[in-house]
């Protein structure tokens, strides 16, 4: 049951990126059902409802919810640090490849920019994680 809860919280979180990004640019990009960054935050919704059903279960005492937890954290803040900076990161090399094949010829591929999450993005997967964890209304 908890791993299916996980399951269902990534399949909800890649759902809704679907939607949020089919909204913003009028167009449905499928691709985004196996991709990284973007709204929700689809690391905070697995690991959020893997702990909150863990919690819900055993109670915050179980050595396992501990672990969850700690998991959860490092999760989150690698999201919402490392790989949001990496993406910032490759938002600036990408500039520099772009003027650089406007003055002469690069064929340098771009590196892919939506890595990590804002605040925002890793708290709606934090609220979608919780709500999948602690109410099995999918199971």
């Amino acid at each position: 049951m908890y791993l299916l809860q996980a399951l269902i919280a990534w399949l909800l979180a890649q759902l809704l990126k679907i939607g949020i990004e089919a909204f913003k640019y009028k167009r449905i990009n499928w691709r985004r059902i196996a991709g990284s960054g973007g709204m929700p935050s689809t690391h905070a919704s697995i690991t959020v409802a893997l702990t909150t059903a863990l919690w819900r279960d055993f109670g915050i005492h179980d050595p396992l919810v501990a672990i969850s937890f700690v998991f959860t954290l490092i999760v989150l803040y690698d999201a919402a640090g490392v790989r949001r900076a990496a993406g910032k990161q490759a938002a600036v090399l990408n500039k520099i490849v772009d003027e650089l094949m406007q003055h002469k010829h690069v064929t340098d591929k771009r590196l892919k920019e939506l890595l990590g999450h804002t605040p925002l993005q890793v708290f709606a997967g934090i609220l979608l994680g919780f709500l999948v964890g602690y109410y099995p209304f999918f199971l």
